[in-house]
């Protein structure tokens, strides 16, 4: 047996640890909200993508997860990144640069999220406008759109919270109306759809996350997507140092390229032949993934029914499990009809002034983890106060007091559902 086999049977008897079964302890193994769905198959292909030695970089295996990213999401374009915020920095640089978009230039956006959502906006010199919050669904406010758009509003850039939509047929009318795009920060919804379609099916554009807490992982990484080509010629160039050059992986060893135009000229202002890998139409960044990463997004990509299966069943199953112990006290968001949500968490709204803070340390205390929702409002943060008047936005400065959400990861078991009832059911005895 060759070193390399020895290595491959080591790695095939190995189970990750969030994988639970009879190694779960109560009050002593740790439930993370979320974590890798991974088993031997994704540490073989890692591993066998790192020995093969052939391309270490972003290569044919990243090239076929696009692919098949691309037919099971129903987009035309897909590019995969190093991780979800270098996706949406990639997709809002490009999206300025194709559409003409001026400086100054503004997107709305809800105050409530990731920082990521905001801070590439700011590096574009573009203006984030901001709506404030609805208490159903933690959204930015439909109904306060309108009044926010002006002369210079170019895009709607929504996130969905923790894969969860707003009303998007109202959404949708608004930016038909007013000839506005839909941007879709997409991280926490893969997956996720309205009235049939994938919320990308919607957009413009849409980005998202491979990190370990999403609901496929390659470790780090993230994808970017759309149906235009042009679009997306120009994101690969921006997340590809800004050349012109697209040749994929393994074919930029070829002495021509995968195009066979390597050593034409490109410049026109310059007299002699140049090599065009290093023509730069753009200014961009090294954004792309390890060859390994696109290795594990295939394995992942086959698991994605059933992963999406498992997080609506654990999502069913903790939601009742809350209201049924504390019915008055804590309730969940509301969810339309037309949407069939794929969540990220399972989020609670505390109506009873301090239960957030008692019930989070009860949870905790307990080996049970929750989070905030990410920044709350994101104009309390110091990095983002001078955006605007944080007190402009009075739902939103709430977020923080009043909301959490646990996990709902594919790897819980009936075990960990009766733990977390036990505990639950303790905190409403204590109260």
């Amino acid at each position: 047996m060759t070193v390399r086999e020895q290595i491959s049977n080591l790695a095939g008897n190995h189970t990750p640890p969030y994988l639970y079964g009879s190694n779960f302890i109560p009050g002593e193994t740790l439930i993370p909200y979320s974590g890798m769905y991974w088993d031997s198959q994704e540490i073989e292909v890692a591993i066998s993508a790192l020995l093969n030695g052939s391309w270490v970089s972003s290569g044919e295996n990243v090239y076929d997860f696009e692919g098949k990213f691309s037919e099971k999401f129903h987009v035309k374009h897909s590019l995969m990144v190093n991780s979800g915020s270098s996706a949406n920095l990639v997709m809002i640089t490009a999206l300025k640069k194709y559409y003409g978009w001026e400086d100054r230039d503004e997107i709305i956006v809800s105050p409530v999220g990731f920082p990521t959502t905001i801070s590439v906006l700011c590096q574009n010199n573009l203006k984030p406008v901001f709506v404030d919050i609805e208490w159903d669904t933690l959204n930015f406010c439909i109904c306060g759109i309108e009044k926010k758009i002006t002369k210079r509003t170019k895009a709607i850039f929504l996130s969905p919270v923790l894969g969860n939509p707003p009303n998007m047929d109202e959404l949708l009318m608004i930016c038909y109306k007013y000839d506005l795009k839909l941007i879709l920060d997409n991280c926490d919804s893969l997956g996720s759809k309205w009235d049939g379609k994938y919320l990308n099916e919607y957009a413009v554009a849409s980005s998202y996350s491979f990190y370990p807490a999403h609901h496929i992982s390659t470790g780090e990484g993230g994808m970017v997507c759309t149906d235009d080509e042009g679009l997306s010629k120009l994101m690969t160039s921006i997340a590809w140092w800004g050349r012109d050059c697209h040749c994929v992986g393994v074919c930029n060893m070829l002495k021509d390229g995968s195009c066979g135009k390597r050593f034409d000229k490109w410049l026109p202002l310059h007299d002699g032949i140049v090599d065009h890998k290093y023509v730069f139409s753009n200014m961009g960044y090294n954004l792309k993934p390890l060859d390994l990463q696109g290795a594990i997004g295939l394995v992942q990509l086959e698991k994605f029914n059933s992963i999406e299966y498992r997080r609506k069943s654990a999502k069913r199953v903790i939601q009742m499990i809350v209201t049924s112990h504390l019915p008055k006290k804590v309730k969940g968001v509301f969810r339309f009809e037309k949407a069939d949500t794929h969540w990220f968490g399972v989020p609670f709204i505390c109506e009873e002034e301090g239960i957030k803070n008692r019930l989070v340390a009860h949870l905790e205390k307990n080996k049970i983890q929750t989070r905030n929702y990410f920044s709350g409002d994101i104009l309390l943060h110091p990095g983002y106060s001078h955006l605007d008047d944080y007190k402009k936005y009075p739902e939103a400065n709430k977020v923080l007091d009043k909301v959490f959400f646990m996990g709902c990861a594919p790897h819980y078991g009936n075990n960990v559902f009766v733990y977390i009832e036990d505990v639950i059911r303790s905190f409403e005895e204590s109260v």
